[in-house]
């Protein structure tokens, strides 16, 4: 906690004490003369004509404590130098404003403690309360800090029925404002039976520990009074001995003629270069030590072995807090103290939150359970349902199971007679190839002939224009066989197609048995048409072959060579006569 903290909440109880009508403003003349008083106690230089300034009469009425604040820091607050004026006279004054509004001491004198020991209390408060306004002290600081006063008394406080207070007492802010803590010690609830006067000086004595940084005996013993003491002291010039009070504080051991401290005789600053080491007895003293800093080697000697270790031990526990660059033991501890209740109250929280979990996965484990016994009630009427759906189930297919067989039985009927009637037009296919091969050698012994009669036509250049006509005719007749090849061929495809259709018709069954049937029917005719085809291309087939034969012999006639007492015109007019009648003849074949 910094200095401007620790201005600040004292300052903050003047603020509200002048604040009459708990508005939370302040009048300007009031403010105007907070400001003056804390000029002369901090030791600030007095700026007149800025408090004039900010503070003259307007119609702005009251400030608020936001108000006050730039003022505050910027004029007061950002001027103080610590250790330039004296704290305890800063404290006061504002002690002196707030006590006059706040504080109610028993009126008949039966108050626990003086109006003297209320300010050490009250600073006391300021020093271990939280950083937040209003300011209070959580009840774990309350009991420490009684704790220290029982225990500057030798007396052991009593917990339970601490607690037992501070759980009917009604505590904002989770804590008790300084009024309820003052209250609180007046009553004399804890400290019955113990004398003003001791309570008094177990007050000063934790004040002087806490609020002037003095050290206790050792300093990891609370019970032991603070760090101050006589001792002896081996002097720098004239090389005597004398006997000094000495205080101890985390920066400097200060050593005075006597315990008044009114007169100082010097101080020996701390620092992390300075150390403490034990001497051996000397020139008549015993139980020495020394502290040697950068500068200087200062020799002390305690009454005992035990002061000594005391001594050594507090001086070497403000060397280490300087080191740490630590100001002050108390306010090291006080804030160690703030994070061990901090992780207290993560811990709890978090011990809070696993407890509601707990609860929740309890709750919903319940809910999860009767969502099973449901679920299971269910199941159940699932299965009955699920029993009578497999029976009714069972019978369908039982039902679908016969009129499948009677259907397979029928497939299988109509398969075997698909399968006889494939066997028929096989056979018929069979048939037809035949033919057509009968058709392809009857086609070789035709072009055979055409050949033949080529030749014939080149030895005989007379019947030439005759031959080429017949060779026209003949490649005529040859284009109608080769038309009547490509019909059958088409016919075989077409047969091999129907196959296939048949097949396939045969795999599905008999969906389309009537359409085969039709079908077959079809073929049938174009098996009688292409039948009559046939027989018509063998008639003509014949008739080309008689023909040639004819021409054959006609030929052979005309080539005949003459013989040895014909006579010349009688042979060139039956010639021509011959050629005539065999035109003649070719022309009505044809027809």
């Amino acid at each position: 906690m910094d200095l401007r903290a620790e201005l600040l909440k004292s300052i903050w109880y003047a603020f509200t004490a002048l604040d009459v009508e708990k508005s939370g403003k302040v009048s300007k003349s009031q403010l105007k003369v907070l400001s003056h008083n804390l000029y002369t106690v901090l030791c600030i230089p007095h700026d007149p004509v800025a408090l004039e300034e900010h503070f003259r009469d307007d119609d702005d009425g009251p400030v608020s404590s936001q108000g006050y604040m730039p003022y505050l820091n910027k004029y007061i607050l950002d001027k103080v130098e610590e250790g330039a004026f004296v704290k305890e006279n800063f404290d006061e004054l504002c002690w002196t404003l707030t006590a006059k509004k706040n504080y109610k001491p028993d009126r008949n004198g039966n108050s626990v403690v003086s109006h003297q020991d209320a300010f050490k209390l009250w600073c006391l408060f300021n020093f271990l309360s939280e950083d937040k306004y209003p300011l209070v002290m959580v009840p774990d600081e309350v009991e420490y800090l009684l704790k220290k006063i029982c225990t500057a008394m030798n007396v052991e406080l009593n917990s339970c029925e601490l607690d037992d207070y501070l759980s009917q007492e009604p505590q904002g802010q989770g804590g008790l404002t300084v009024w309820q803590f003052l209250d609180m010690v007046n009553s004399g609830r804890f400290l019955r039976g113990i004398e003003q006067e001791a309570v008094s000086m177990a007050i000063e004595e934790v004040y002087q520990e806490v609020i002037e940084d003095s050290f206790p005996h050792p300093v990891f013993d609370p019970s032991v009074s603070r760090a101050q003491g006589y001792l002896w002291k081996k002097g720098q010039l004239r090389r005597n001995w004398s006997e000094r009070w000495f205080t101890l504080k985390p920066s400097v051991l200060s050593y005075y003629m006597s315990e008044e401290r009114k007169e100082k005789k010097g101080s020996i600053t701390l620092d992390k270069h300075c150390c403490v080491e034990v001497l051996p007895d000397r020139d008549g003293k015993r139980c020495m030590f020394c502290v040697k800093t950068s500068s200087r080697t200062y020799e002390m000697s305690a009454s005992d072995t035990r002061q000594r270790q005391e001594w050594t031990l507090a001086i070497q526990t403000a060397i280490r807090l300087q080191a740490e660059g630590k100001k002050s033991l108390h306010k090291d501890l006080k804030q160690k103290r703030r994070e061990q209740r901090e992780q207290r109250e993560q811990r709890k929280a978090a011990k809070e939150e696993e407890t509601q979990r707990l609860k929740q996965l309890q709750e919903e484990k319940e809910r999860k359970l009767q969502e099973l016994e449901l679920l299971k009630e269910a199941q159940r009427q699932a299965e009955i349902l699920l029993q009578e759906e497999e029976q009714r189930r069972r019978q369908q297919h039982e039902e679908m199971q016969r009129t499948l067989e009677i259907q397979l039985r029928e497939a299988e009927q109509a398969r075997a007679s698909m399968q006889a009637e494939m066997v028929l037009k096989e056979a018929e296919a069979e048939r037809q190839r035949k033919r057509i091969l009968e058709l392809e050698d009857m086609q070789e012994r035709l072009q055979e002939a055409l050949q033949q009669e080529v030749k014939a036509r080149q030895d005989e250049e007379a019947v030439r224009y005759a031959q080429a006509r017949l060779l026209a005719e003949e490649e005529e007749k040859l284009k109608q066989l080769m038309k009547l090849k490509e019909e059958q061929e088409e016919y075989i495809i077409k047969t091999q197609r129907e196959k296939q259709v048949l097949k396939q018709e045969m795999e599905n069954k008999n969906k389309c048995l009537e359409e085969a049937q039709k079908q077959l029917e079809e073929v049938r005719v174009n098996r009688q048409r292409v039948d009559q085809d046939v027989m018509a291309a063998q008639r003509k087939l014949r008739q080309a072959s008689t023909n040639v034969k004819h021409w054959n012999v006609q030929m052979n006639r005309l080539m005949h060579p003459i013989g040895p007492g014909d006579k010349r015109t009688n042979v060139s007019g039956g010639g021509f006569t011959g050629y005539q009648a065999l035109l003649s003849q070719r022309d009505s074949s044809l027809k």
